[in-house]
């Protein structure tokens, strides 16, 4: 059995007018702007800054990302982006973000980033310290 997951972090939003697309929906590709917004949260949160995260040697860059629409959000709308670390490998790590409405989630991501070296944008394994920092949010396996 698993314990329930704990956010690395929560991030508000409320969506803009313009982010919404004829249909006065969110404009689907405006989701994954969400989630990278999110992401920069979560250095801030681990690190202090992206600029910080930077002069620890490491960088993410996406590799994929999967997009599960369960309820449309529109203008106007508060929403949280909730953010848990799913899989943590030697050079990859998986996030799920959940966006969420008054409670309920509208939508879910998966993505994965590859660490790289900032300076050559190389794939590169993460110093201990920020493996440290990553898995202290990996879900916890109850026996």
């Amino acid at each position: 059995m698993t314990e329930p997951r704990k956010p690395i972090v929560e991030m508000p939003l409320r969506v803009r007018y313009h982010e919404c697309d004829g249909q006065g929906i969110v404009f689907n590709a405006n989701y994954l702007a969400y989630v990278d917004m999110a992401m920069f949260e979560v250095e801030r949160a681990l690190f202090g800054s992206h600029e910080a995260a930077l002069a620890r040697g490491v960088d993410v860059v996406v590799a994929e990302s999967n997009l599960r629409y369960r309820a449309p959000c529109r203008y106007d709308d508060e929403l949280v982006v909730a953010v848990f670390l799913n899989h943590l490998g030697t050079t990859s790590l998986i996030v799920d973000f959940e966006i969420i409405r008054g409670g309920d989630v509208c939508t879910e991501v998966k993505t994965r980033y590859v660490f790289v070296d900032p300076a050559t944008l190389k794939k590169a394994a993460p110093p201990a310290s920020v493996r440290e920092e990553y898995a202290a949010f990996l879900p916890v396996q109850a026996d």
